[in-house]
């Protein structure tokens, strides 16, 4: 079995192949690297080897990236050293995984892992088109969400850019969203409420119903509504009522509380 091992920690690379070798000699590892660069650059030339180690975290980067520069269809059993809850995303992508220190037994039962599935499929590929390497880094907690700093608005001639600390809420009225800002001012956006609900950040903004995405901050008031619903005071002040809706008033609840 050809091996290449990608890792940037030299006494940790040395000590997995110690490892791989003896549990079976004849495994050959082909390379180290310990980037992204020095990965892509071999297997532009050499092609692939028959399983890679892969680090989460290289030199240049995360690892991920390999797969963005070069089509990768062996298999990858990738090593970190973050906790057990964190890397449940490896599996729900059927990636295998160690984590760090890497020891014996584990390597042992990753091995057993790609020669059943050899024995059983032929040669075992991943499959990248279904490795959603955002959601991985995220899970993981090495990569931010990109969610929206600001936004540009046009009002007239003028264009303005909103940062979006200063906005209070959005809401929907007549097929127009409309943005209003902490000061009291509004501008109508270009943009609807779904697209705005999966740009800003969940833990500053919530969609109460299918006319309002309110900030944390812009709640004044709340009382008990009818069927389980919350009706909210907003500041600034807005003509239109602000009631979260049934299906959602649980999960507002649970965001309030910060869960």
């Amino acid at each position: 079995m050809n091996v290449l091992i990608i890792e940037d920690e030299s006494a940790t690379a040395r000590r997995l192949q110690k490892l791989l070798q003896e549990i079976d000699p004849a495994i050959q590892v082909l390379a180290i690297h310990e980037s992204i660069e020095q990965t892509v650059n071999w297997l532009s030339k050499h092609g692939e080897p028959d399983l890679m180690f892969m680090d989460v975290n290289l030199s240049d980067g995360l690892s991920f990236g390999v797969f963005k520069e070069v089509d990768v269809n062996c298999p990858v059993i990738f090593t970190t050293a973050y906790d057990q809850y964190a890397i449940q995303a490896f599996k729900v992508n059927s990636i295998d995984y160690l984590l760090k220190p890497v020891n014996k037994e584990s390597l042992e039962e990753s091995l057993r892992k790609y020669h059943k599935l050899q024995h059983k499929e032929g040669k075992p590929k991943i499959d990248i088109a279904k490795l959603d390497i955002a959601k991985l880094a995220l899970a993981l907690g090495i990569q931010k969400p990109d969610y929206m700093k600001r936004l540009i608005v046009r009002y007239g001639e003028v264009i303005k850019a909103i940062e979006m600390k200063d906005v209070a809420y959005f809401y929907s009225d007549e097929k127009i969203v409309y943005m209003v800002l902490k000061e009291g001012k509004s501008y109508p956006v270009d943009f609807t409420l779904d697209h705005m609900e999966t740009r800003l950040d969940p833990e500053l903004y919530f969609r109460i119903n299918r006319k309002f995405l309110i900030s944390y901050h812009a709640i004044e008031k709340m009382i008990s509504y009818s069927k389980s619903r919350i009706k909210i005071t907003l500041n600034p002040a807005c003509e239109l009522e602000a009631i979260s809706s049934t299906e959602r008033s649980g999960d507002f609840k649970e965001w309030l509380a910060g869960k």
